[in-house]
């Protein structure tokens, strides 16, 4: 089921992964939800870090609770079917940058939460691509820029196999463009707070990697490479291991782009074949709206669509 807030245009999805699982992802809450209704979805998910991360805690981001970063959040929520418990949930956040003059969002892949119960049900799918392809067919399938930061091999792999244009990455091809470097200095210079990073961590322009970076509320993500889940192909450990001073608590800064190959690798690798059909008619909706809508707008100028309009009708 597809559903948006009455008179409002943020995106809130409602899809169901698996037998066990159903998946609601959430556009800029803060924008639409009742205080009450913030206050209880800021409690779950800090519950499902505790059940995750022992005796640690994380303070950065959507789990601080501060409305601000609710309202540039788009979050995943995975439940279990049958107990309605939050089992996994997915924070991005959308980064408003400038790029050759003109304004450009790049969506942060954020943080992901699974709980160790659930880790084996097969939800990557959902939790590391579903968001950015509804994203991506909203904006009709117009490139979108994303990043993420990140001192785990298999998340550095992962981000590099999945999106195209990624710097640093390690496949063929991988280059410091332009748009890389203006992007990473905005990113640096004004939304550390979106990935838990402090003023006083480091930033090595020549290898994008971030130094000293556990120092803004998200301390207890730090890790020994060891403990660091391992990509299944040798390179990209490698790389992280070369390129990454652990003990100090280096981060690599990956950007990259989601396109329309990426959205069809992502349909044709990643999606369970039991969830295509369902998730190819809500992606083929939204494309749909996306393009139609503006022109249904444009031959109605004697109606007011509100904010859609820069005039109203008397």
């Amino acid at each position: 089921m597809l559903s948006f807030p009455l008179g409002k245009t943020y995106l809130d999805f409602r899809f169901s992964a698996s037998k066990h699982a159903d998946v609601r992802i959430l556009e800029r809450p803060a924008r639409w939800m009742s205080e009450s209704e913030l206050k209880l979805l800021v409690e779950e998910m800090r519950a499902l870090v505790g059940r995750s991360i022992p005796g640690e805690s994380l303070d950065y981001g959507v789990l601080t609770g501060d409305t601000g970063r609710l309202d540039a959040a788009i979050i995943t929520l995975i439940r279990d079917k049958a107990s309605r418990h939050l089992i996994a949930f997915n924070a991005l956040s959308v980064m408003s940058c400038d790029l050759h003059g003109q304004p450009v969002d790049v969506i942060h892949l954020g943080l992901v939460i699974v709980e160790p119960g659930a880790r084996a049900q097969g939800l990557s799918w959902v939790l590391y691509g579903l968001t950015t392809m509804l994203l991506f067919a909203r904006r009709q399938m117009r490139p979108l820029w994303i990043s993420n930061v990140t001192q785990v091999p298999a998340i550095f792999g992962m981000v590099s196999e999945a999106f195209t244009n990624v710097y640093p990455s390690p496949m063929p091809g991988s280059r410091r463009s332009f748009e890389h470097v203006c992007l990473a200095r905005e990113i640096m210079s004004r939304h550390r707070h979106v990935f838990g990073v402090g003023p006083d961590a480091g930033w090595d322009e020549a290898r994008f990697v971030i130094t000293n970076s556990y120092t803004g509320g998200s301390d207890n993500l730090k890790k020994p490479f060891e403990a660091a889940t391992h990509h299944r192909k040798e390179i990209f450990n490698e790389v992280c291991k070369r390129e990454l001073d652990y003990g100090r608590g280096d981060d690599f800064l990956q950007l990259g782009q989601v396109t329309t190959q990426v959205a069809r690798d992502y349909f044709m690798k990643s999606v369970p074949r039991d969830s295509l059909g369902g998730l190819a008619v809500q992606f083929a909706f939204l494309v749909a709206q996306s393009l139609l809508l503006p022109v249904w707008h444009w031959f109605t100028p004697g109606r007011a669509f509100g904010d859609l309009r820069p005039w109203k009708t008397s």
